[in-house]
């Protein structure tokens, strides 16, 4: 014998109307909620500040505080144009999949199709063709952001040793500061990088100890500080403020605590920043251990047994 179909315990049913109707009624509920969330959320996007705007079209990106910044910049951008038509282009062919070779009545199992040439030429070349696209993209970002300067105006040696930085500004040619400076930090005493405001920076970075990496967030480039191998890069900052340096390569027990404060100033404030570490006696260039940035031996040859 058949039960009498009674609406769920969570439906209150009033007198005179069936489930139906509390159920559409519901329904009209949850669209108009939804439909006064995404008006509040368009509301609230509407409302955003210019400067989350700006970020949004850098993709989380910082602002750009480096001549050199537009390169890396413009690769990051692009990678994600990139990689969204990409996915819009895979996801088109799976519901292409679905939708045309679906299960059909009659018909449990789809034709079967081996050796179809335009497909494996389109899974064959279109990957090559997007590699080759970005690989041709990432070399003019590369030579781009290490293209050297001529004649930079100023040139700072940086150390990196556990676990701090050394800052040498080799000013001894200008005659507004008359002597080579240089900054030492150390775990306690975070250290400071003053840079004038347009004005070509050539940066030398050797390694005490062990591989660091030297990294400011808003040049959008890093380089690693290597023993026995020096590098260099040239820069130009664009915009006076105050921004965070650190070491981006795990280097240790305190990696963490080889962070930095990097200034753009304008040239009369970095020139009394640099008279100033003059006057406090830190005068001359403080370098790496010769040991440090040497081959290393070869080793010696085993005794025959």
């Amino acid at each position: 014998m058949g039960s009498e179909l009674t609406a769920p315990a969570w439906i209150d049913t009033p007198k005179g109307h069936d489930v139906g109707f509390n159920l559409k009624a519901r329904g009209r509920v949850v669209r108009a909620t939804a439909l006064s969330g995404a008006g509040a959320l368009l509301l609230g996007l509407s409302g955003c500040s210019q400067d989350l705007t700006d970020q949004f079209a850098r993709v989380g990106l910082p602002t750009s505080a480096s001549d050199r910044s537009h390169y890396i910049g413009d690769l990051w951008v692009g990678a994600w144009i990139a990689s969204g038509v990409i996915g819009l282009f895979v996801l088109g062919l799976i519901f292409y999949a679905m939708f045309f070779f679906r299960r059909r009545p009659g018909n449990e199992v789809p034709r079967q199709t081996k050796y179809h040439l335009p497909m494996e030429l389109l899974y064959t070349l279109v990957p090559l063709l997007i590699i080759g696209v970005l690989f041709f993209y990432t070399v003019h970002a590369q030579n781009g952001v290490l293209a050297k300067v001529e004649s930079p105006s100023h040139t700072i040696n940086v150390v990196g040793q556990k676990w701090s930085w050394t800052f040498n500004y080799m000013e001894s040619g200008n005659p507004a500061v008359g002597a080579d400076v240089h900054e030492i930090g150390t775990i306690e005493k975070i250290p400071d990088l003053y840079l004038p405001v347009g004005e070509s920076v050539r940066f030398n970075l050797t390694s005490a100890d062990v591989i660091h990496s030297f990294w400011v967030p808003s040049f959008y480039f890093k380089l690693d500080v290597i023993p026995s191998h020096p590098n260099s890069f040239d820069m130009t900052p664009t915009i006076e403020g105050t921004f965070d340096g650190k070491c981006a390569e795990l280097c240790g027990t305190y990696h963490s605590a080889m962070i930095f404060k990097v200034h753009v100033v304008s040239q009369d404030a970095y020139n009394t920043y640099l008279k100033g570490l003059a006057e406090k006696g830190q005068i001359g260039e403080r370098k790496a251990p010769v040991g440090a940035n040497s081959a290393l031996p070869a080793p010696s040859e085993e005794p025959e047994k």
